[in-house]
């Protein structure tokens, strides 16, 4: 029997997992049900290539986290066999407390408990049902272990799941912008006083990789067709809840009527076991045959915003550097309120404001160092040639008007 089991994937090729926990880890249920979520959510509304799913997603940071062990190893950083395959084994289920497409569930279905505390609920669920082998692993995920570096491995501003993320979104998307060198970074990577730091021959691609960075978000996570067509699954998840606490009869797989018809927040969650084992059911597929069904449904503002769904017709959106001022939303509202003969109370599900703000690098947060042969360090904003603090620093402020088309 082979040591290993090898999976091709189309961005980095083949992939070596071997047999023991780690592959343990990838045949348990919870780990298969990535396979049903998508990475991407909603933006293949833009583009089409955008359906790998969180499944490849983990795979492919599994296999980063391996090459950035062995290249720390080559380079002298003493690195456990335990260690490597407890960091290896959290960062391949880094992802597990994801709901259907990504963050749309999470302040929708549920609120005030993040996937990151999902995440751990699930990671806790799969060591018992391997008898306590990823003890360390989860240990390492929170951040309560001695080498803090492993844990920056996992979580920080170059982690190995920002790495692979890029790179197979800008693979999925043919946004070339994103196709950063994951592979050179690795190389680069070092550490100096247990933090994770960049060798200063890698500088060239760090500066890449903010960029494209910044790039990627602009251009496909916060594209604002990807935001508008969200803004629509949300409305109509939030729609369906308010018919079903009006006693509405109304379709919905066993897993997702749980959630339209109780109220989850954060202590709900951690005290009903039921509530994790209907999230655990949940993925993408419960969220389609729902909306399918409601397009046809009763209520006009759900069988709307279902078949925006269902026909691919997101939200008109309309972007500004400043708020938009009252009287011109009133105007919007007026007109569509007449073309649509949605009144009232039901016209907010038509309609959406949100102000997105992303940062480009945070040098007070968790900073990226330059580690120099004199085994100095500077900040990246420092050291960097051709991005200045003001520019890395900036924060960008955009605000979203997104609403029914009429």
């Amino acid at each position: 029997m082979s040591v290993h089991k090898i999976i091709n994937d189309p961005v980095f090729g083949f992939i070596k997992i071997p047999r023991g926990p780690l592959l343990d880890i990838v045949k348990h249920p919870l780990f298969q049900r990535l396979s049903r979520i998508k990475q991407l959510g909603l933006a293949s509304v833009v583009y089409p290539g955008a359906q790998h799913t969180r499944f490849q997603h983990s795979l492919g940071a599994y296999y980063l986290m391996s090459e950035a062990i062995l290249s720390l190893s080559q380079k002298g950083i003493f690195i456990f066999d335990s260690e490597a395959e407890a960091v290896e084994a959290a960062i391949l289920m880094h992802d597990i407390g994801h709901g259907p497409f990504s963050h749309v569930l999470e302040n929708t279905l549920i609120s005030g408990i993040s996937h990151e505390e999902i995440s751990l609920l699930m990671m806790e669920q799969i060591n018992n049902d391997l008898k306590g082998a990823l003890t360390l692993a989860i240990q390492i995920f929170k951040g309560n272990y001695p080498k803090r570096f492993l844990h920056q491995l996992l979580s920080s501003q170059l982690d190995m799941d920002r790495l692979d993320y890029l790179r197979r979104d800008s693979f999925f998307t043919g946004v070339t912008e994103g196709n950063i060198g994951s592979a050179r970074i690795i190389k680069m990577l070092n550490v100096k006083d247990d933090e994770l730091v960049v060798d200063s021959k890698g500088i060239y691609s760090i500066e890449n990789y903010l960029t494209s960075r910044r790039l990627m978000y602009w251009q496909v996570y916060l594209h604002k067709t990807t935001v508008a067509m969200e803004k629509v699954l949300v409305n109509t998840l939030l729609r369906a809840k308010a018919l079903c606490r009006s006693g509405a009869d109304l379709f919905a797989p066993p897993s997702l009527h749980y959630f339209l018809t109780h109220d989850v927040d954060h202590d709900y969650f951690l005290n009903h076991a039921e509530a994790l084992e209907h999230y655990e059911r949940l993925d993408d597929n419960d969220i389609w045959c729902a909306v399918k069904e409601w397009s046809r449904h009763a209520d006009p503002v759900l069988r709307m915003l279902s078949r925006d769904i269902v026909e691919r017709r997101p939200f008109h959106v309309e972007i500004n550097e400043q708020p938009f001022p009252d009287d011109y939303v009133s105007d919007i509202l007026s007109r569509m309120e007449k073309a649509t003969d949605i009144h009232g109370r039901d016209l907010d599900y038509l309609y959406s404001m949100n102000t997105i703000q992303k940062d480009m690098y945070d040098v007070t947060d968790d900073h990226i160092s330059i580690l120099y042969n004199d085994s100095s360090t500077k900040d990246i904003a420092e050291a960097s040639e051709i991005l200045n603090v003001s520019l890395l620093s900036k924060k960008i402020r955009k605000y979203y008007l997104c609403y029914q088309r009429f």
